[in-house]
């Protein structure tokens, strides 16, 4: 317990390390970096549970519900034949992605595409487990994919656009304590409702949608101020670096070669598919990159905020992507398991 505790102000640390530095996205890159490192080279043990992330979700997500102001919800219903159209793109990608992944690795078509499919790291590993797929090479697959796009993403969008997106490091010290209790515990009740219905990611999307709903209604809070928002991404960027150990990379051979050279693949795929979009559309490449990219809608929400792009549209993207894939993974991965049984 003492060793878990003694994690974060290390993760901090290297948080602190990266804003000191003027890189993207700081507060969850670095403790990410030094929590993989410290498990990859066994500097000591240490475990942080699972329970943690509901808090950075949280935050985050709430955070992100006062972006969705009416005007934001109008623009958005225009937008919808563009937000499924995407979703269904990156499935498609997400399949071909797989069969790379499986002649690389050697696994079968429906371990990677499970494996591939962008959905949380547990939701993949639990599905794997019902087909009787060991789940340590489907977590280090999914754990990779959503990490290297934090990692990768900003620091590209970043580099390219120079100094046009350091506005979103400016430190927000103005407080309303009403509001920060308000939305806790607008959050709190959101988290448990969703539980209870058994709707996938409530840590995040009920937040969202209580948040979403009282701000769409004109009513408006005073977001978090800078500290904890930084506090929600060195818990998440902590989780998901702990992630990584070395046991998990010996223990996935062939594995993980393919799952960094597959993550690769299908960040540059999404990439290019967003890129060549935006010659179409009325909306910027950053824009698009961001939608695409196959990771996780709170990292995402994130990386869109310190971006300086808008939020409420990148979150709306990688919505309708979680609520169409999570509900046909079973299809899905089925139809490709019977396929491949014939």
């Amino acid at each position: 317990m003492l060793k878990t505790l003694l994690v974060y102000p290390l993760t901090a640390a290297g948080g602190y390390l990266f804003y000191k530095l003027g890189l993207p996205l700081p507060w969850m890159i670095g403790p990410i970096i030094v929590a993989a490192a410290i498990g990859i080279f066994e500097l000591f043990e240490f475990r942080i549970p699972v329970q943690t992330r509901p808090f950075g979700q949280m935050v985050v997500a709430s955070q992100v519900g006062l972006s969705f102001s009416p005007a934001v919800f109008a623009s958005l219903l225009q937008l919808a034949p563009l937000l499924v159209g995407m979703a269904i793109v990156i499935i498609i990608t997400a399949f071909l992605i797989a069969i790379a992944l499986s002649r690389m690795a050697r696994v079968p078509l429906t371990s990677a595409m499970i494996a591939t499919l962008p959905t949380s790291p547990v939701e993949a590993a639990i599905v794997g487990e019902r087909y009787g797929f060991p789940p340590a090479p489907i977590i280090l697959s999914q754990t990779m994919r959503i990490s290297l796009v934090v990692v990768l993403i900003p620091m590209a969008i970043f580099f390219i656009d120079g100094e046009t997106a350091r506005v979103a490091r400016a430190f927000n010290a103005d407080y309303d304590i009403v509001s920060i209790v308000s939305l806790l515990v607008l959050s709190g009740i959101g988290m448990y409702l969703f539980r209870k219905l058994k709707i996938s990611n409530p840590f995040f999307l009920g937040p969202l949608a209580f948040s979403s709903a009282i701000t769409a209604a004109g009513i408006q809070f005073e977001p978090y101020p800078s500290v904890i928002l930084w506090a929600a991404q060195v818990v998440l960027g902590t989780w998901l670096g702990s992630n990584f150990r070395r046991s998990l990379f010996s223990s996935a051979g062939r594995m993980m070669v393919a799952s960094v050279v597959s993550t690769f693949m299908f960040i540059a795929a999404s990439a290019l598919i967003a890129a060549g979009l935006s010659v179409f559309v009325d909306l910027s490449w950053e824009t698009l990159v961001l939608a695409s990219t196959p990771g996780g809608v709170t990292e995402m929400a994130l990386t869109a905020k310190f971006l300086g792009i808008d939020v409420a549209l990148i979150t709306a993207f990688h919505l309708t992507r979680i609520f169409i894939v999570i509900p046909s993974i079973p299809f899905i991965i089925d139809r490709i398991h019977r396929l491949e049984g014939r």
